[in-house]
């Protein structure tokens, strides 16, 4: 057996299911071994797309998987995607050929590419295949991207003797979380009148146990439940929830969260778009952020306690250390009330601007929620239309919300919901862009074709790319390089293959319940002429912060 080959089957064996990527000579046989191993591969139509996929299918499913490409061109495409994931901390295996001879025209430094993206980096060598293969798979099961270097010389050597398994050191144990700053925790809790708690990303990845943990510490407590965008979802249906804190929060979210005396963020960084730039969390709070990554504490704003630990493990020994503590806190009837009719944007009144051929995005995003299933994944592409969709669009849990905005780059959600689809065939799954992000992976609708998802895209299509038209055109600054002459995208998803829809009022969305009835196989398009009179309000927000 060839080294490459060992590559593929020990992925398969620690437990990767699915891969994705474009195949060339650097990365044939390993991808072929992979899925002779048992595992899914799916062929994009360029790398970029690859990797979101990929990226996509690990945070929805919450497994390491694997994308693969070809040396030199292969790794240098796909890297948006790297980077995105590595930002997230997303478990993702790059399995990246290497052209080691510098005179190669293939020749990167791989190891600086990925510490320059924030990936790990490991190197195949080919007495030890077995061992790197399966400590790169560990490294990325404990949080992390890592790119596998696998030099070209090295993959043609035979693998030594012995049967590709999940073998390697096993991820180093979370550490108890310090009793003395458990101890601290849990007096801020006590002497807290209002207190909130704000999970992110961190806590999605073991959605199940920190929902659990920290609901049932915020009901002993009496604090209120938000979340980073990331985590969206993380704690819908209960009714001490006030959904995103940031600039998509609500007024009544906000008011709430700039209300509290103690904010405790779990998982969450805390950072310009979690807090409104600082704004949204009063000076007179405490606040105390719990990460499992002690270099995480404080990074993007001081903290008054720092507690470093798995967020569950924290959680659960506050709990103990609270025993027979019990605060009403935020609890009161007239809030619970206020909180189950005012939270959600779509509860906040507005002027519905749709005419002259165009939809109001609001009104747009109320209709499409009244008329999806309620089991649903929303992937999320960037621009000034994302809060729309994001905050519109409810989602049944944190698996639900596939948010690919660590690095906010445009062009992302066509994969993100094609990567959410495969993860969750069971849901239907939603893919919001906006005309730019669309326009730029458009190629990746042969994909989903090939692969007969019942996939609903749309696109809030304002012929522009509307965050810097609202950006700078106040200030009278010229419009002609970002913005468009109206595109018919429906009729351009239908040469994919797609069906396709043009929606220019509420009544036009008919025929997503059309497609609804009976997919036939085929993706569904819908190009969303969109109102562009103003910004978005969360956009406006993240503006003040410049």
């Amino acid at each position: 057996m060839l080294v490459a080959e060992a590559v593929g089957r020990t992925l398969a064996a620690c437990g990767v299911r699915a891969g994705f990527g474009l195949i060339g000579s650097g990365n044939f046989h390993l991808t072929n071994a992979l899925i002779a191993a048992g595992a899914k591969f799916v062929a994009s139509a360029h790398e970029a797309g690859a990797a979101t996929m990929a990226d996509a299918y690990a945070r929805v499913s919450g497994q390491v998987s694997v994308v693969s490409v070809h040396q030199g061109p292969g790794v240098t495409n796909a890297l948006t995607g790297i980077t995105e994931a590595a930002k997230s901390r997303t478990p993702l295996v790059v399995a990246a050929p290497e052209a080691t001879a510098p005179g190669s025209n293939f020749f990167l430094d791989l190891a600086a590419i990925a510490a320059a993206v924030g990936a790990d980096f490991r190197r195949v060598r080919a007495g030890q295949v077995y061992e790197d293969v399966a400590g790169a798979y560990h490294a990325a099961a404990a949080g992390a991207t890592v790119v596998l270097g696998l030099p070209l010389d090295v993959q043609a050597q035979e693998a030594p003797p012995g049967v590709p398994g999940p073998a390697g050191a096993d991820p180093a144990p979370v550490p108890a979380p310090p009793a003395d700053q458990v101890r601290a925790l849990a007096g801020a809790l006590r002497a807290a009148r209002r207190p909130v708690f704000i999970a992110g990303r961190g806590a999605t990845r073991r959605a199940g146990a920190a929902r659990a943990a920290l609901a049932a510490l915020a009901d002993r407590c009496g604090a209120l439940l938000a979340v980073s965008a990331a985590a969206r979802g993380l704690f819908a249906g209960d009714p001490w929830y006030v959904d995103v804190s940031g600039g998509f929060a609500s007024p009544l979210a906000a008011e709430l969260i700039a209300g509290s005396d103690l904010v405790v963020a779990w998982g969450s960084t805390l950072n310009m778009w979690t807090t409104r730039h600082g704004r949204l969390i009063s000076p007179d709070a405490t606040v105390v952020q719990v990460d499992v990554d002690p270099a995480a504490l404080g990074r993007h704003r001081p903290v008054d306690l720092g507690v470093a630990g798995d967020l569950v493990a924290v959680a659960e020994a506050v709990a103990a250390e609270l025993e027979g503590h019990h605060a009403t806190g935020w609890r009161e009837p007239a809030l619970k009330t206020r909180i189950a009719t005012e939270v959600r944007w779509r509860d906040v009144p507005y002027v519905d601007s749709s005419g002259g051929g165009r939809v109001d995005p609001r009104t747009l995003s109320i209709t499409l929620d009244d008329l999806l299933p309620a089991e649903r994944t929303v992937a999320v592409d960037s621009g000034n239309f994302m809060g729309y969709p994001s905050m519109y669009l409810s989602v049944p849990d944190a698996a639900g919300f596939c948010f690919t905005q660590a690095y906010q780059s445009v062009g992302l959600g066509l994969a993100s919901g094609i990567g959410a689809a495969l993860a969750r065939p069971d849901r239907l799954t939603v893919a919001a862009l906006g005309d730019g992000g669309f326009l730029m992976s458009a190629n990746e609708l042969t994909t989903a074709v090939r692969l007969r998802l019942p996939l609903l895209v749309v696109v809030y299509n304002d012929a522009a790319y509307g965050a810097e038209v609202h950006h700078f055109g106040p200030d009278g600054h010229p419009l002609d390089t970002v913005t468009f002459p109206d595109t018919d995208l429906a009729r351009i998803a239908e040469g994919y293959g797609c069906a396709g829809l043009t929606v220019r009022s509420p009544a036009d969305l008919a025929g997503v319940s059309e497609w609804l009835a009976d997919p036939g196989g085929r993706p569904l398009v819908v190009d969303a002429k969109v109102t562009a009179d103003r910004g978005s309000w969360w956009l406006e927000e993240a503006f003040r912060g410049h």
